[in-house]
């Protein structure tokens, strides 16, 4: 029976309003979630559990604040929860993170990995790929089906005329999209099961920084909109959206 892996993410929430302080993003008075791509991925973890057998292992990578999100994982019904830090790091990049985790994937014996396509926060899509080029396996990006199979499971994935249905022969790390499942909830028993549930914490040999962030900036804001009345607009509203808006 397979040792399923799922990679969870802790993020500000989405609808969080995102302030800037002294050149670095201030995050001291949002609301932190899973992130949302990641419950979809942890929705394909169960379902494959569910077909073929096997133990699902949720995974994060972060402070003692990021136990909230594998207790989430947990409420919804995985059998394991592993946080991977040392206190000794601070400000990881992707190069660094992708190798602490893989390090975590050797230890727990993984033979599949499901995690979403994009994190909220950098949007980047690189930690899906960048494991399974370190583990030597499959990768598959953007899923937005799967069918389950003895030796691996069978994705849908989009293109640009249509979709494509792919075998995926295990180990191999899937990253998943939006719209093929529905995340399942957690009920009354899984939430109280997961208050008591111990979080395994694991450390790993990281490689030397190869990113420093100098500063942040939030994004030039949008000029403001412009209202046209009367017929008489047309030739007006036609030359911006054609020449403003590039959308004619």
């Amino acid at each position: 029976m397979p040792e399923i892996a799922v990679l969870v993410k802790r993020v500000p929430d989405t609808n969080a309003k995102i302030a800037i302080s002294e050149d670095r993003v201030d995050l001291s008075a949002v609301k932190w979630v899973m992130s949302p791509y990641d419950e979809f991925a942890l929705e394909a973890a169960m379902m494959h559990k569910e077909s073929n057998g096997g133990t699902v292992t949720a995974i994060t990578l972060g402070t003692p604040d990021c136990d909230k999100v594998l207790k989430d994982a947990k409420a919804i019904g995985v059998d394991r929860i592993v946080r991977v830090w040392d206190d000794s790091w601070s400000d990881l990049d992707s190069n660094q993170v992708q190798s602490a985790l893989v390090s975590a994937l050797k230890e727990l014996s993984a033979e599949v990995v499901y995690c979403g396509k994009s994190a909220a926060d950098t949007g980047a899509s690189s930690t899906g790929p960048g494991v399974a080029e370190r583990m030597g396996w499959a990768s598959v990006s953007n899923i937005i089906g799967i069918e389950f199979e003895d030796s691996g499971v069978e994705v849908l994935i989009p293109r640009n005329v249509g979709n494509a249905r792919t075998g995926v022969s295990l180990p191999a790390v899937i990253s998943c999209d939006k719209g093929f499942c529905k995340p399942r909830k957690p009920n009354v028993k899984g939430i109280m099961m997961a208050k008591r549930a111990q979080v395994e914490v694991l450390g790993a040999d990281i490689p030397s920084p190869s990113i420093n962030i100098v500063s942040h900036t939030p994004p030039p804001q949008k000029a403001p909109g412009q209202k046209f009345e009367g017929a008489g607009n047309v030739p007006t509203v036609v030359a911006a959206l054609r020449n403003d808006a590039n959308v004619i």
